[in-house]
């Protein structure tokens, strides 16, 4: 197995960066073994695996984050040390990972410099003045119009991105790493960040690119790194590999990419109503229904008011008019009302909002079914762990046992965890939102053969999902939101990217 392949054109370059024989091990985890990864200068190295293939891992490896347990790194030719975050700093290396480093309660500026703010006159002060200015200026460069002195966690998940974007650009930044940058963008946002991604080459910075989306490895890529299992399968370029090769490098077995299902000729009765419902978060004069027995989606450009939408249905978010009748009788209140009677929310932000990081797998798998697990109010140890061995076997989570730490599993792990709390409560209706944002292929279509389970056997989904291929390969039907207004409802044979985007788009 070749320690790294030689970028196009440049077949006795020297790499900017190379790692050898890395290796890293958690408790009842390999998660990297003898792992060789090269950089060249000016390249977008596409680095593809399956969620828990290794990936992050590496990653954070190559910042500081983790301590590798053996191996080499080498920079410029020459050995160098990197066992902290500094260490990687000092060698040009930023991290922009899928799960954001920022600080919620402070704004766009001061996250941006955080830890390099420029002094005032005053000593121990900060100049306001100029740390707003060079924000604003940073962030114009990336095409990023926003006020830098807005709060953090006001911003939606694709501002928040933007935000890390500038963040690790403003550290002038030789080697940058991305981990799914465009998962919560627009196509809009994505074009802007790939015309970002060929400035920065041009300039000569080297980019990591960990992407579970085809079309971004055969139109950003230079090179292609497949792990698999903690270890390096493959070194490819683009031109020499197909999509199909590509997917069984990284599952060892071949994948269904176009997620056949059987359509509901004829669903159920109306599980979900909602009547002309306007919430304070944005959305106004919301009418869609969900039958039993379908997948329904809810698409929309970034921003025009899908997730409001599920969040209002949940409880989660106060309406200030209209109605939602579930299962025949109208509902309203808070989260635990909807739980209770069967409604399920899968939110778009699982670490934030789907789990509780810092307890096990089984407590979060069982969770949200306590109350129809224990009626008596009595809890049951044993019982509670059957529960949570059988959702791991039936979802194929990858954990050492139920009684690893949640926040320590892949992305792809922790959503099927999510999922698996709602399966045990005996949910009707799911609400998806973004199911497979970081998901890789073969976890993308577990995922949707789970759905179309749920469904056949009775049960609902509402489905929210940024990949308009998912929507039109997956769903009965969909309906299109626009500046928090549905703009149309697309049946099963009118169900079109083209008809999305045409609904979608801003004054179609």
């Amino acid at each position: 197995m070749n320690a790294h392949v030689s970028p196009p054109g440049e077949t006795a370059a020297a790499p900017l960066l190379e790692l050898r024989g890395i290796s890293k091990a958690f408790p009842g985890v390999k998660a990297l073994d003898d792992v060789s990864f090269a950089l060249y200068p000016g390249e977008v190295h596409m680095l593809l695996g399956e969620n828990g293939a290794g990936k992050s891992s590496l990653m954070k490896v190559l910042c500081g984050a983790y301590q590798a347990d053996a191996g080499e790194f080498f920079y410029n030719g020459e050995k160098v040390t990197i066992a902290s975050t500094a260490d990687a700093q000092k060698l040009g290396i930023a991290v922009i990972f899928q799960e954001f480093s920022l600080v919620p309660y402070l704004d766009i500026a001061q996250n941006i410099f955080l830890g390099r703010e420029p002094k005032g006159r005053i000593p121990g002060t900060i100049d306001r003045r100029r740390i707003l200015a060079d924000a604003k200026r940073l962030l114009d460069t990336i095409g990023f119009e926003i006020d830098p002195s807005i709060i953090v966690n006001t911003l939606g998940v694709a501002q928040q991105q933007m935000v890390e974007i500038a963040k690790a650009i403003s550290q002038n930044a030789r080697i940058l790493v991305m981990d799914e940058p465009t998962a919560a963008l627009s196509d809009r946002e994505t074009e802007l960040l790939f015309a970002l991604i060929a400035r920065l080459k041009a300039d000569g910075v080297s980019i990591v690119y960990i992407s579970h989306r085809m079309a971004e490895v055969f139109a950003l890529g230079d090179r292609i790194t497949v792990l698999r299992d903690g270890r390096r399968i493959d070194g490819v370029k683009p031109a020499d590999v197909t999509p199909d090769q590509l997917v069984r490098m990284m599952v060892g077995r071949t994948v269904d990419m176009t997620y056949p299902r059987h359509f509901a000729d004829k669903p159920g009765e109306v599980l979900l109503e909602v009547r002309n419902l306007t919430a304070p978060s944005g959305i106004s004069d919301i009418n869609i229904e969900v039958r039993r027995g379908e997948i329904v989606g809810l698409c929309g450009l970034v921003g025009s008011g899908r997730t409001e939408v599920a969040r209002a249905i949940f409880g989660a978010d106060p309406v200030a008019s209209g109605e939602i009748v579930f299962d025949g009788k109208p509902i309203s209140g808070e989260p635990d009302i909807a739980a209770r009677r069967g409604i399920a929310l899968i939110p778009e932000s699982r670490k934030s909002e789907g789990l509780a990081l810092l307890r096990s797998v089984g407590d979060n798998l069982v969770v949200s079914a306590l109350r129809k697990l224990f009626p008596s109010g009595l809890f049951d140890p044993r019982g509670s762990q059957r529960t949570a061995d059988g959702l791991i076997r039936q979802l194929r989570i990858a954990t050492p046992s139920a009684r690893q730490t949640v926040g320590l599993l892949s992305g792809g792990n922790q959503q099927k965890v999510v999922i698996g709390k709602w399966l045990a409560a005996g949910a009707k209706l799911f609400i998806f939102d973004e199911p497979t944002r970081g998901i890789d292929v073969g976890a993308k279509s577990e995922i949707f053969a789970l759905i179309d389970r749920l469904v056949a056997e009775g049960a609902a989904a509402l489905m929210i999902s940024s990949e308009q291929v998912e929507i039109c390969h997956v769903c009965d039907r969909a309906y299109v939101m626009r500046e928090g207004r549905v703009a149309g409802h697309l049946t099963r044979n009118e169900l079109t990217e083209e008809n999305i985007v045409r609904l979608g788009m801003h004054h179609a």
